[in-house]
C-alpha cells in the first residue's frame, strides 16, 4: 500500500508542475497569435507562425529522441521548460522597452519549439518509469485531464490578461509557470533507467533503431501512417482558429477565448472518461477512431454559417473536437509506453513528434494559400472530408491485415 501511494504522489507532483507550465505556456501561446491575427489579419501570416513553431520540430526532434534515451530525462524536462520560461522573459523585456516588429514573434516561437521539442519525448518517457503498465491508460487520462484544464484556463487568462495589460506583461506567466513546474519535477525522485551496457551507436544508427519500433509493429505502423496523413490536413488549423472566430464570424478576442474553452472541455470530459469508467482492449482501434471523429467534426465545422448563432453552433462542434483528439492520443500512448522498451521510448515519442512536425509545416504551406483565397472554413471541410477518406482506407486495410489478432498490451 506505501508502495502504490508512493508513485502515486510522484506521479501527481510531476502531472501538477507540467500542468501548471502549460498553463502559462497556453495563456501566453493564445495572447501572441491574437496579436499576430490582429496585426495583420493574414492566413498566410498566421500559418507562419505554425511553420516556425513546428519547423525546430522537424530538425531536432530525432536528436531530443537521442537524448531522452541517452541521458538524464529530468534534467533535460527541467532544462528545456527553463529555457522557455528564459526566453519569454527576454522578450517580455524588449518588448516593454521597445516597439518590436511582427517577425521577432517568429523568433520566440522557433525557440521556444525548439525547447518543446526536447522536453515532451523526456516528460512522456518518465511516467512509465513511475508508474505500473497497467495504470497507464487511466495516468495518461489525468495527465490529459490536468493539461486539458490547462488548455482551457490558458486561453481565458491569456485573454484576460491582453485585454488588460500589453503583451510584455502577458509573457510573464510563461516565466512563473516554467518555474514552478521545473521546481515539482526537482524533488521527485525519477527511477534509475536500465539500459544495456553496448557502445553508443552512432547518431544515423540510433535514428534508424527508433524507425524500426514501428517497422516491427505493424498495428503500430499502421496508425501511424494514418495520424501522419491526417496531421497534414489537420495540423494547419489550430493556426487558422483565430480567424474563424475574428475574420468568419467577426467576433472579439473574448469570443477566440470561448472557443479555446470549447475545445478543453471536451478534452476534459473524454480524459475524465479514460481515467475513471473507461477501460480499452483493443487501443489501436480506438485511436483510430478518434482520427474519424477528428474529420467528422472538421466537417461540421466547415459547413456552419457565419454568423452569430452560427458561431455557437461552432464552439459547440469544438467540443466534440477536443473529445476526439483525446480519444485518439489517450489509447495510442499508453500503447507504446506498454509494448515500447523503456530505453528505446524517447526515440519511439520522438518519431510522432517528428512526424506531427514535419507535416504541419507542409500542411500550412499548402493550405495556407487556399485558406487566404477561399477563407478558412473552407479549409475545415476539405480537410475533415480528407481525413474521413484516409482514416476509412488505412483502417479497412488494417482490419483485413490484422483484424483477427489480438493486441499485445
Amino acid at each position: 500500500m506505501e508502495k502504490i501511494q508512493k508513485w502515486k504522489s510522484q506521479f501527481i507532483m510531476v502531472a501538477l508542475g507540467q500542468a501548471i507550465s502549460m498553463l502559462g505556456s497556453h495563456g501566453v501561446q493564445f495572447a501572441l497569435i491574437w496579436w499576430l491575427a490582429e496585426k495583420t489579419a493574414s492566413p498566410f501570416m498566421l500559418g507562419i507562425s505554425g511553420l516556425v513553431a513546428y519547423l525546430p520540430m522537424s530538425l531536432f526532434s530525432p536528436l531530443a529522441g537521442i537524448a531522452a534515451d541517452r541521458y538524464n530525462r529530468k534534467f533535460i524536462s527541467i532544462f528545456s521548460d527553463m529555457a522557455m520560461g528564459t526566453i519569454a522573459l527576454i522578450y517580455a523585456v524588449l518588448l516593454f522597452f521597445f516597439d518590436l516588429p511582427v517577425w521577432t514573434v517568429f523568433v520566440m516561437l522557433c525557440a521556444r519549439g525548439i525547447g518543446s521539442t526536447f522536453q515532451q519525448p523526456a516528460i512522456q518517457s518518465i511516467i512509465p518509469q513511475l508508474v505500473p503498465k497497467d495504470q497507464l491508460v487511466k495516468i495518461n487520462g489525468w495527465v490529459q485531464l490536468l493539461n486539458s484544464g490547462s488548455f482551457l484556463l490558458g486561453p481565458v487568462i491569456g485573454a484576460s490578461l491582453y485585454a488588460v495589460f500589453p503583451l510584455s506583461v502577458v509573457l510573464m506567466s510563461d516565466v512563473v509557470g516554467a518555474i514552478l513546474a521545473s521546481m515539482a519535477l526537482a524533488v521527485v525522485h525519477i527511477p534509475e533507467l536500465v539500459t544495456s551496457k553496448n557502445e553508443k551507436q552512432p547518431f544515423v544508427a540510433e535514428i534508424k533503431e527508433g524507425l524500426q519500433i514501428f517497422q516491427r509493429d505493424k498495428k503500430l505502423f499502421y496508425i501511424v501512417i494514418a495520424e501522419a496523413l491526417c496531421m497534414f490536413f489537420y495540423a494547419p488549423l489550430s493556426s487558422f482558429y483565430p480567424l474563424m472566430t475574428s475574420d468568419y464570424f467577426h467576433l472579439s478576442a473574448m469570443y477566440g477565448s470561448a472557443v479555446e474553452l470549447s475545445f478543453a472541455i471536451g478534452m476534459m470530459v473524454s480524459s475524465l472518461l479514460f481515467s475513471s469508467i473507461l477501460k480499452v482492449e483493443r487501443k489501436i482501434r480506438v485511436s483510430f477512431m478518434g482520427l474519424f471523429l477528428i474529420g467528422v467534426t472538421a466537417l461540421i465545422c466547415g459547413l456552419i454559417a457565419p454568423s452569430y448563432v452560427g458561431w455557437f453552433f461552432f464552439a459547440a462542434t469544438c467540443v466534440c473536437l477536443g473529445a476526439a483528439g483525446n480519444v485518439h492520443t489517450i489509447p495510442l500512448t499508453a500503447y507504446i509506453q506498454e509494448t515500447v522498451a523503456p530505453e528505446k521510448m524517447g526515440r519511439a515519442f520522438s518519431v510522432l513528434t517528428l512526424i506531427s512536425s514535419v507535416t504541419m509545416p507542409v500542411g500550412l504551406l499548402f493550405s495556407s494559400p487556399i485558406a487566404e483565397k477561399t477563407g478558412v472554413n473552407v479549409w475545415f471541410f476539405i480537410s475533415g472530408l480528407c481525413m474521413i477518406a484516409l482514416t476509412t482506407l488505412i483502417l479497412i486495410r488494417y482490419t483485413v491485415k490484422h483484424g483477427g489478432e489480438k493486441e499485445c498490451n
